[in-house]
């Protein structure tokens, strides 16, 4: 991953011969997943960490480039099952922009309450999974059984609770079902007395600090060297916020702050998602408010959105179509485009290149933990072994996204 000009750094002062390369992972619980972390050692104190992946590799880029583009959205959820919706989002905006598609406002709406519906989520494992790495494990359990609420939401909206392809090119697969207003208001309801209990764990509590404070830092001027996003570049005292700096889903129309830390270090890190939270329920609520019960949820362009059902049972124009788009696709005109959204994780976006046929000619994904998690080098350098545990889970890896 180009980190051989620190590793040979981080050696000169350390007598080669008196160094231990050991493995943590890809089996340990900690590392989430498939990583592995090549860890050199003198003693217990970390001269080089070096992430290696490449054990979770999907080929989702070249696969894409196979299908259609409505087929391409199904890929888009797997490249972070905690996070679907998000990378739904930043796909059919990349394809909207191409085709020059303009969505309904309620539409919209909807996309932005379930993306950050989706933030809270994703949130809620970092927070419970990251805290049991640090030795407290009842949070673990508490933020699944809230995180269960959630994917009941999405699974009565979408039809299924994870990878759910909900966001469709120029729209969303179905409408609200009935009664979805009144669920979502009970869990804006429920909400902060849930957050109040878990504070009660973590806040103050010196297990989670003295494992947090001055851990796996980085400076601002690294962070973005290496192209670092989302929270982890928001605890070095930058707010960039895709949401606000460069507004899409009518993203413009909803008040929130945007969450920032100046420590640099994992606790600066660990507050600014759970400020996060905070933030992105504020938008759930008011995007609640803004949805009309009924209202168009996609465009009204039949050549990209599939005919509704009654009008398939009594019109053969309409079922042509239908007929159409599902076996064959849609044209989309020549072209290249790059459409980002602000994830959970940081920037998740789209570079797609059309030759004006029904499949992508070129599709790549800009995944943040990719980047974020060449950062372990730096974060772990003079460190112990325990606080490389602290900055994977600080830096919140998710491993479809960086072996895509």
């Amino acid at each position: 991953m180009g980190m051989a000009a620190d590793k040979l750094e981080s050696t000169q002062t350390v007598d080669p011969g008196q160094t231990m390369i050991i493995n943590l992972g890809p089996q340990h619980p900690s590392t989430h997943g498939v990583l592995r972390v090549r860890l050199e050692l003198d003693g217990e104190r970390v001269v080089h960490a070096e992430p290696v992946v490449g054990y979770l590799h999907t080929g989702f880029e070249k696969t894409a480039e196979n299908l259609t583009y409505q087929q391409c959205n199904t890929i888009t959820d797997r490249l972070d099952y905690l996070a679907p919706m998000t990378n739904n989002l930043a796909y059919v905006l990349a394809v909207e922009k191409l085709l020059g598609v303009e969505v309904p406002k309620r539409a919209q709406y909807i996309r932005v309450l379930f993306a950050e519906l989706t933030r809270v989520a994703s949130h809620l494992v970092w927070l419970g999974t990251h805290v049991m790495d640090l030795g407290a494990m009842s949070l673990f359990f508490y933020t699944m059984r809230e995180r269960e609420v959630i994917l009941d939401l999405i699974e009565d909206a979408a039809g299924v609770r994870m990878n759910p392809s909900y966001f469709r090119i120029g729209g969303l697969a179905y409408d609200l079902p009935a009664g979805f207003h009144e669920k979502v208001h009970e869990f804006v309801k429920d909400f902060p007395r849930w957050m109040k209990s878990y504070r009660h764990l973590f806040e103050g509590n010196p297990l989670i600090n003295e494992r947090l404070e001055g851990i796996a830092t980085i400076t601002q001027e690294q962070a973005l060297a290496w192209s670092v996003t989302g929270p982890n570049l928001r605890a070095t005292g930058l707010p960039i916020d895709l949401r606000k700096d460069e507004p899409y889903s009518s993203y413009e129309d909803f008040d929130f702050d945007v969450p920032v830390r100046t420590g640099a270090d994992a606790y600066a890190r660990f507050w600014v998602r759970v400020d996060e939270i905070y933030e992105a329920m504020k938008i759930i609520e008011q995007a609640i408010d803004k949805i009309t019960p009924t209202g168009p949820y996609t465009s009204s362009d039949r050549k990209i959105s599939l005919p509704p059902r009654d009008e398939i049972y009594g019109n053969m124009e309409a079922l042509i179509h239908q007929f159409k788009l599902v076996t064959q696709g849609f044209v989309v005109p020549a072209g290249e485009v790059y459409q980002a959204v602000e994830g959970p994780r940081g920037e998740m976006g789209f570079y797609i290149v059309s030759d004006g046929g029904t499949k992508p000619y070129r599709w790549r994904a800009r995944t943040p933990s990719f980047y974020n998690l060449q950062t372990m080098p730096l974060m772990c350098k003079d460190g112990l072994v325990a606080d490389v545990i602290t900055a994977i889970g600080s830096i919140d890896i998710m491993l479809g996204d960086v072996d895509k």
